[in-house]
């Protein structure tokens, strides 16, 4: 519990290179437990287990690091060899420009940058990776590329490393309201350039990890560099994670009273913050419990009855009105067509995603 849910314009950006390469995506949603159907309604949301296998079936199909999203495919390893070649480094900046270098080898592959001021560092991404940039869908796999950098940053230096701002060179997206918790921190569309800047202090940051660390980070990546929300440090994400860990020991969430008792700011304090980052008490309440729901209902067996218990709602019926307004469909028929026919085989845990070269 307390693991966020995906939304549904991800999934459909995720399948766009299958479908342009005329594969069939049916199977790979089975595969992945997540209901075709689902697709069709702009509020559903898929758990990250769920993403995470469709994630791996794509890989398994396309066997491209960009799962057919980018105008030319990245062979697997590539990611694998750009981690490896920043090991040598003695610090953050060192590194990030080697990766650059790295994946300027390439003709056709991302055309990235680090400039610096002696305040603040700036990663950008100068060309749009997709095929078609008019679409969302396209634009999703820059979007991922930022998101990994800036993860790919912080766990090199064993630190939590805040974006100052993100910003990308197109309109906000349908799931614009999204964007600030993916990236935790200020967002803005319709720029210039798509980049995301940090404090310029990081770029002397001594890396920590060595390559049996590594060697375990690629058996996760991208997919856990894509998901991982404790680097974000808005307070957005400070109360949700503290309404989260509450959820789990009782069906009663905190007040806000007591949420801003146990960050030490006052209620008025803890209300205007959110309100600059576009959210509210409330709405964070609601996600977790929408969140925890679906990841339920989802996964599990629990009864229904006894999961609006566990989540704090007085009675079914409130809890079926909740679940059809933040997803469009009743907890029955989501749990009935989450749990249709599965493929035999499909589920397990399978090879890294991002294969390491062998070690000679």
């Amino acid at each position: 519990m307390g693991k966020r849910t995906i939304t549904v314009h991800h999934v459909r950006a995720v399948l766009r290179g299958a479908e342009r390469a005329g594969l069939d995506t049916v199977p790979l949603l089975q595969a992945a437990r997540i209901p075709p159907l689902l697709l069709g309604d702009d509020r559903a949301r898929v758990t990250s287990v769920q993403f995470a296998r469709l994630f791996r079936a794509l890989y398994r199909t396309t066997q491209d690091e960009f799962l057919g999203l980018a105008s030319a495919p990245s062979r697997p390893g590539t990611f694998a060899m750009m981690c490896y070649a920043t090991m040598g480094c003695s610090d953050l900046g060192r590194a990030m420009e080697r990766g650059t270098a790295f994946y300027a080898l390439f003709p056709d592959g991302p055309n990235l940058s680090l400039s610096r001021t002696p305040a603040e560092a700036v990663f950008t991404v100068h060309n749009g990776l997709g095929a078609d940039e008019e679409r969302y869908e396209d634009r999703f796999l820059t979007e991922c590329m930022v998101i990994i950098w800036h993860r790919l940053c912080s766990w090199l230096t064993g630190s939590r490393i805040p974006l100052r701002w993100a910003e990308f060179a197109y309109p906000p997206p349908p799931h614009e309201s999204e964007y600030g918790s993916l990236f935790g921190c200020p967002v803005r569309f319709g720029a210039a350039r798509t980049a995301a800047g940090f404090d310029a202090h990081w770029l002397a940051a001594p890396l920590v990890q060595d390559e049996s660390s590594l060697d375990a980070l690629l058996r996760r990546a991208p997919f856990d560099l894509l998901t991982r929300r404790e680097y974000g440090t808005t307070v957005a994400e400070q109360v949700r994670r503290s309404l989260a860990r509450a959820l789990r020991a009782s069906p009663r969430l905190p007040t806000l009273t007591d949420t801003a008792a146990r960050l030490a700011v006052s209620p008025a304090t803890l209300r205007r913050r959110l309100d600059r980052e576009n959210t509210s008490f409330q709405h964070l309440k609601d996600a977790v419990r929408r969140d925890a729901a679906i990841a339920a209902l989802a996964e599990g067996h629990e009864p229904i009855a006894e999961l609006a218990a566990r989540l704090g709602f007085s009675e079914d019926t409130s809890f079926h009105r909740a679940f059809r307004r933040w997803t469009g469909t009743t907890p029955g028929a989501y749990r009935v067509a989450s749990h249709g026919a599965l493929p035999q085989g499909s589920g397990q845990r399978g090879e890294p995603f991002l294969a390491a070269p062998p070690r000679q």
